[in-house]
């Protein structure tokens, strides 16, 4: 967990909402200059902070519309941080909680340098980070549609179709089995919808490939040197991680892309593990992807993972594959070398 511990003149506790917002600045001894609550718009936001904007900084904690506010700060030269929403428990600790309590816990969290710090992403990659996420809910708006036709054959007793049917070469004839016209009218529309998914998704992935070489090629090139990763998890990993110098270390990468327990302990005893929500989701899904794929491809990773499920079973020989790719990955991506399987099984 990092910490916003800087000393400013002035500090600008922000409870950001869709359509308003309260505001609330101290100054270094902790006197209230200021608690308003305004339209979540720029021009109020500047009116009411002019006065103190020589030395400012603002805080808000990290929710669905805060990018219009970090471009904002950008625009006008004034330090903008973002907090780490799960971090942030002295929000929720009180008795009482409105936005106008939350707004000044904001503000003493930014002057007592305890405002849990998450990552401001760059407003040049951001929209197409977000696209990229949105070709994950299509993804599975179409995974649904499948297994609806898959379910349908189960409900009628019939055998599933031998062929699978995520290829579209193999959805011919599928409605043919059923008598009722309501079924095959219900199986012609999931196989429709499927059809648009497909063109959709396609052109999606064009223009997402096409992105990543221009921000970023060399990344995308060398994350392409593993084995089993696609553009897609290419994507993913060099949109979700950005620059890798923004982690100190190696742990702390992987801890963020949730593949590593965190262990909580007292008094010299464990006392079990937590955090498993907090970080990177979508890193986590890639890695694991990754890791499967990985050994499809590469026999030593097969060998490597029978003698971790002989000891750990399963899912936990997958799950340490996951965490030593992580691993490589930010050496890899550190170093700007491509990926060498000799050297990720040597020990």
């Amino acid at each position: 967990m990092r910490f916003y511990n800087q000393q400013r003149p002035f500090y600008c506790g922000i409870d950001l909402h869709a359509r308003t917002m309260y505001l609330c600045i101290l100054d270094q001894a902790g006197s209230i200059l200021l608690h308003k609550n305004v339209k979540a718009e720029p021009a109020p936001l500047l009116r009411n902070i002019q006065p103190y904007r020589e030395g400012l900084v603002i805080g808000c904690e990290c929710m669905f519309a805060w990018y219009w506010l970090a471009d904002l700060c950008a625009g006008e030269e004034i330090e903008f941080v973002l907090g780490h929403a799960l971090y942030m428990r002295a929000i929720h600790g009180g008795k009482s909680k409105n936005d106008r309590i939350d707004a000044e816990k904001i503000a003493r969290l930014l002057r007592g340098g305890t405002f849990p710090l998450s990552y401001v992403y760059p407003a040049e990659m951001r929209s197409t980070r977000d696209l990229l996420r949105r070709r994950t809910f299509l993804m599975r708006r179409r995974g649904e549609a499948l297994a609806h036709i898959q379910m349908t054959y189960m409900q009628y007793n019939l055998p599933s179709p031998k062929l699978r049917i995520r290829y579209a070469s193999n959805r011919e004839a599928l409605t043919e089995p059923f008598e009722d016209g309501s079924v095959k009218k219900m199986l012609a529309v999931d196989l429709a919808v499927i059809e648009r998914y497909d063109q959709v998704i396609k052109d999606l992935e064009l223009f997402l490939v096409r992105h990543a070489k221009v921000h970023d090629g060399q990344t995308f090139h060398l994350l392409r040197s593993v084995p089993g990763i696609g553009k897609v998890l290419a994507l993913t990993l060099m949109y979700e991680i950005h620059n890798i110098r923004r982690f100190a270390g190696v742990g702390q990468f992987v801890s963020y892309c949730r593949l590593v327990n965190c262990v909580h302990s007292s008094a010299g005893k464990i006392c079990g593990s937590g955090g498993r929500k907090i970080g990177n989701a979508f890193l986590r899904w890639a890695f694991g992807e990754a890791a499967c794929l990985l050994i499809r491809e590469v026999p030593q990773a097969k060998r490597w993972i029978d003698r971790k499920e002989k000891k750990y079973g399963k899912g936990k020989a997958l799950a340490l594959l996951a965490a030593k790719l992580g691993r490589a990955v930010y050496w890899m991506l550190r170093r700007k070398e491509v990926f060498n399987v000799e050297k990720f099984f040597q020990n």
